[in-house]
């Protein structure tokens, strides 16, 4: 019997090597045809490759269905990615409407490097609070000089086309984690065709791509699809990510498009439906309080447990208690001023007035905290809600007023709120119920430029390390400086070494330059490796710094 299985494997991988002959560089053969691909250079590309039927008409609000057409000609994928339909909140004009509906694609960059046959794979789930993003935002020329491991870079439905729920089987929510699954499902399935290694794959992302990282984690059957995981900025348990009053913003929406006070969820999504892409997306701009304030409308929810094919049917901790979530290596990360990306908004000026947002703030943060800070739907009275708000602002600002000169004092209090407190969290769970390791970084080492000057529309202020500012080394963005600093430039090559060697590791082990992570799995304190211009140094705490 071993020997016919033995006989049986040998037989199957042969024939999979033949199904994914390429003597020609540029062309490779997928069970849907052939497809063309680009000479960079230093690298190849094949990119806009669609792994899902496009999610229009009928098909809109449902989940994905794989991607069934066959190509009679080659297909061309030397066409960059093309955003996912959004509201972008980088557009500075009045109109943020930018992207495509039809958009499920993956793109793979594959290095020039004579002395491999083979690379590890490193797929990549991108940010943009699940709003906004896309595949194409975050360069790979760096990663692709290193020549390390090949690179797949995911799009996946964004906004309310993405993540309307009612909270009921009817409009169960979630499409934009669904596609996600299925890019991933696409990537083992075909990532050898381009000389990439199935059996180590590792998933990453930032910020929401972080939090998206971390919520296909929870799913039980995730090692089949990846052997590791790493969510920078980023995690199921941030108060952004998984929020409650989704149902209340579904039938708003359909209220704001013309489908009137909708009798139940079917008949709702019947209308939305009849709706246009771009009307239904333009419509986020009735759901933010001002400016891009909340900056998640529209963000996964729980569904409901007789959901078809539902993604996540109980809150993230419960089911990091229960156990049953993907058992892999799994790493987490945050930076000393995530909080950065919130707070710096609030120094532009308000309306021409004169007067920043900061300046108003002072006699609206009863009303727009529970907005900034995401507890606007889980507190049941507003009371409490008051309360809360009151307290928070008395624990970081005492009795003083938000100024400038208190700036970073609220810039604290978004770090820890928005960012900080939930990354503790999620590592105090995985440490004690998870069974593979868990690792954590700090990062503290500011950008000369970076997202937090770009929202404040001000270059010369300093806002300390902010949001991106080392995952930005890895894929270059335009809200940072793209010159690097020398200890830029060392901290970026260790940042790529840490992700190939991540995702070949046997053990599991995670490496930054000369430093090895130490393990959270049954530690009494939080192992946290601190990273800074100066190099790398393992701590530890009762509680994060």
């Amino acid at each position: 019997m071993n020997c016919v299985r033995f006989i049986f494997l040998l037989s199957y991988f042969w024939l999979s090597s033949l199904a994914c002959d390429q003597s020609d560089p540029l062309v490779v053969e997928l069970p849907q045809g052939k497809l063309r691909g680009r000479d960079n250079v230093n690298y190849y590309s094949y990119e806009s490759i669609p792994y899902a039927e496009p999610p229009t008409g009928d098909l809109r609000f449902e989940a994905p269905e794989p991607y069934k057409q066959k190509w009679s000609d080659t297909f061309d994928a030397t066409k960059p990615p093309v955003a996912c339909l959004q509201w972008d909140q980088f557009i500075v004009l009045d109109n943020k409407l930018t992207g495509k509906e039809d958009c499920l694609t993956v793109s793979v960059y594959k290095p020039k490097n004579s002395s491999r046959s083979s690379f590890p794979v490193v797929a990549h789930i991108h940010g943009g609070a699940f709003m906004f993003g896309g595949a194409d935002q975050n360069g790979h020329d760096d990663v692709m000089q290193e020549g390390k491991f090949i690179l797949v870079k995911i799009s996946y439905r964004l906004g309310p086309l993405g993540f309307a729920s009612t909270g009921d089987r009817d409009l169960p929510g979630n499409y934009g984690l669904k596609d996600q699954r299925l890019a991933l499902q696409w990537i083992k399935k075909n990532i050898a065709c381009f000389g990439g290694e199935p059996e180590n794959i590792l998933l990453i992302g930032h910020s929401a791509g972080g939090a998206s990282v971390h919520l296909q984690m929870l799913r039980e059957d995730f090692g089949q699809l990846a052997k590791a995981a790493i969510s920078f900025s980023g995690n199921a348990l941030d108060p952004w990510v998984v929020q409650q009053g989704s149902r209340g913003r579904a039938f708003e929406l359909g209220r704001i498009l013309g489908c009137g006070m909708a009798a139940d969820s079917a008949t709702l999504k019947k209308c939305l439906k009849s709706k246009t892409a771009n009307e239904i997306v333009t419509a986020v701009r009735n759901f933010l309080v001002f400016s891009y304030v909340p900056f998640a409308p529209f963000s996964p929810v729980v569904e409901p447990a007789d959901a078809p094919g539902a993604f996540l049917t109980q809150d993230p901790r419960d089911v990091i208690k229960s156990g049953k979530f993907g058992q892999v290596p799994w790493a987490v990360t945050y930076v000393t001023e995530d909080g950065g990306y919130n707070a710096a908004l609030l120094l532009r000026e308000w309306h021409g007035t004169g007067r920043t947002f900061l300046d108003e703030l002072n006699d609206r943060w009863l009303d727009w905290a529970p907005y900034l800070l995401f507890y606007r739907d889980s507190k049941k009275t507003i009371k409490e809600m008051d309360d809360y708000s009151r307290a928070i602002r008395q624990e970081y600002v005492g009795n003083e007023r938000f100024s400038r000169k208190n700036y970073l004092a609220l810039q604290r209090l978004f770090t820890d709120i928005v960012f900080k407190n939930s990354t503790q969290e999620a590592l105090d769970l995985h440490r004690k119920h998870g069974k593979n390791p868990v690792y954590a970084y700090a990062y503290d080492n500011p950008a000369d430029r970076g997202i937090a000057h770009f929202l404040a529309m001000s270059f010369d202020s300093t806002f300390g390390t902010i949001h991106g500012d080392d995952y930005f080394l890895i894929f270059g963005n335009l809200v940072r400086n793209p010159l690097l600093r020398s200890d830029e430039k060392r901290i970026s090559k260790n940042f790529i070494n840490m992700l190939a060697d991540f995702a070949v590791s046997k053990q599991g082990i995670l490496k930054f330059g000369d430093c090895t992570f130490e393990d959270n799995v049954g530690s009494e304190k939080f192992n946290l490796l601190f990273i800074n211009r100066d190099g790398c140094e393992n701590k530890q705490y009762v509680q994060f710094p």
